[in-house]
Parts: C-alpha cells; structure tokens; sequence
C-alpha cells in the first residue's frame, strides 16, 4: 500500500464544510466546518454517534448532496458545485459507495447492477465497449464470489451476497475512492467481518482510498487513521485530522 505520509498531495480533499437544514422555522446545522483528506490507499474511519453528520459528510464528499460551504477537491480539481449531470458521472467513475442498505435496483441482476455505473460513465460509447465492461464486470464478480451468481436479482441473494455485489459496483470504474456508509450494519457479526475484509483486501490491492463510516470501534481499528465528528465537527487534533493547514 502506499504510504499516505509520502503522497505530496490528498486524493480527497474537504475545506471547511458546512451543512444545515430547515428544521421548521428554525435550522439544524449538520456540519460546521468540516476539513480532512485522504490520501492514495489510504483506509480511514469516520466515527460518531447517531446524527453526528457522518453521513451528510460522505453525501457531500460524493456529491450526492450539495454544501451550504466550502468545497471539495478530487484529485486536485474542485468537483463540487457541478451540474447533476456532471456529478453523477464524477460519482460514476472516480467514486465507489457501499451503503449499509446495499441500494441494489431490484429489478436488474447482479451483472447488470454492477455495470451501472459504466453505463453511465459510457454514455453513448457503452454500446461499442459492452462486451469488454460486461468481461471486466463478471472477473469482478468472480473476485467477490459469486462467479456462479452473475444472473441472481437481489432478492434471490443473502444480504453477504448483496454487499459484495455492491462491493464490486463500488470498485468497477476503477475509481481512486470508495466512500462506505456503515456497510456492515445489515449484517451479522461474522458475515460482516468477511464482508469488511473483502471490501478492504480488494481496494488495498487496487490503491483505492476508503472513508468508512462506522459507529463500531472494531470496525475503526482495522483502519489506519480515525476521524471522530462530533455536533457537526471533526474533534481530532488537527495534526491527527488533516495534513493541509
């Protein structure tokens, strides 16, 4: 894995995040100011208790949500702030999620549930590459375990099996990050464990930086570095927090 402490520059960067809500006549600010990186291969854990901003920060960071302040930085560019257009195909391609939901379409298999999101990182160039991304996304299947599951719906798999599923739709495009919220909270204490070490061996092998959201301190110790949000804000130190002044 690469040392993130000799990477010049983050692969992931957030400066001063800020996120509130119309709660009423009032507001609830989620996140208050919110900076960290992530560098190349790196795996660390966002923790914090229910309603912390976990997950409103890995929406941000993936450009699932839009922020109130701040911004965010892939890879050097800026790539908050964009179109919806532009940023499901940044999500599509240079971005993985693993959801404690799986958030598999019911109605696809789990070949084609993989290969969404090239579809959509394709656009009009899918139809003369399908067969080499359909090839890609059937070895990736087969890393997960289900070689012999490629034409399962959902419904028809434990939930192990639709966590990889979403595991191998997390790394298809290759991408330089995965951002997982809670992805073993559905799954029981040994399924989650495999689970977990799967995701890990897999983005470690390819040098994929992982922010993995979790509440159970197990879970965070298997990762290099913590981050902990409290009421809207990173409590680390910031030498332990973020690397950029």
């Amino acid at each position: 894995m690469n040392d993130p402490t000799t990477t010049p520059h983050p692969v992931l960067l957030a400066k001063d995040l800020r996120k509130s809500y119309r709660m009423g006549a009032g507001k609830l600010d989620v996140l208050r100011g919110v900076s960290m990186d992530l560098h190349v291969g790196e795996v660390a854990a966002l923790m914090g208790s229910s309603g912390s901003g976990k997950s409103t920060l890995l929406q941000l960071l993936g450009l699932m949500d839009s922020c109130d302040g701040g911004s965010v930085l892939l890879r050097g560019r800026r790539i908050d702030g964009r179109s919806a257009g532009a940023s499901a195909r940044i999500r599509a391609s240079e971005i993985g999620f693993v959801f404690q939901q799986f958030q598999l379409i019911q109605e696809l298999s789990a070949l084609e549930n993989v290969l969404l999101p090239r579809r959509i990182a394709r656009g009009m160039s899918w139809f003369s590459q399908r067969r080499e991304e359909r090839r890609k996304a059937t070895q990736l299947l087969n890393d997960v375990g289900l070689g012999a599951r490629l034409r399962h719906r959902p419904n028809q798999l434990s939930g192990g099996e639709q966590q990889r599923v979403a595991i191998a739709r997390a790394l298809v495009s290759m991408p330089p990050v995965v951002l997982a919220d809670e992805p073993t909270g559905n799954l029981d204490r040994q399924t989650g464990t495999e689970v977990l070490e799967l995701l890990l061996r897999m983005a470690r092998e390819r040098g994929t930086a992982i922010l993995l959201a979790t509440h159970d301190p197990a879970i965070a110790e298997s990762c290099e570095r913590i981050l902990q949000l409290e009421d809207g804000q990173l409590v680390l130190p910031t030498s332990e927090q973020t690397s950029t002044p």
